[in-house]
């Protein structure tokens, strides 16, 4: 299953690094971020718990940039 969801980064390089750090969260197939439309794609993995995965994702992106939000 694969969904968008609007995030908030302040530049390109941080959104690179938030991206490789969301693609190695378990559950998650694939990642994409647009810095440009601030949004985030995400692939999750079959039966995952898609919130329980985002709340992950935010986490291992708050490493990157503290202050990112993620509307999921």
């Amino acid at each position: 299953m694969k969904k968008t969801y609007q995030i908030e980064v302040d530049c390109a390089a941080c959104a690179a690094k938030m991206e490789e750090a969301a693609k190695k969260v378990e559950g998650v197939e694939d990642a994409s971020i647009a810095f440009m439309t601030q949004k985030m794609s995400v692939t999750f993995a079959e039966g995952t718990d898609e919130k329980k995965v985002m709340k992950a994702v935010e986490k291992a992106c708050k490493k990157v940039e503290p202050d990112c939000e993620i509307e999921y």
